[in-house]
């Protein structure tokens, strides 16, 4: 099945949507998190997310979460 260009975006903006809930959900915010234009106004493949910069106290709070995470 193709996407049209309007399903491409929406399928990249609702996995945008999930990823910040999930993040807030731990605390941690990726203020740049958003979808990749570039990818969003292609055709072949998906669009991709932009997880975008972070400060350091971000980048440390995220790795925490996924440590905790993978060693419970």
């Amino acid at each position: 099945m193709v996407l049209t260009p309007k399903e491409r975006l929406r399928a990249a903006e609702e996995a945008v949507g999930q990823l910040r809930d999930a993040l807030g959900g731990v605390g941690v915010v990726l203020p740049s998190l958003g979808v990749d234009v570039v990818s969003a106004a292609g055709t072949y493949g998906l669009p991709l997310v932009e997880l975008g910069r972070c400060n350091l106290d971000t980048a440390l709070r995220l790795a925490a979460v996924l440590h905790e995470r993978a060693h419970p």
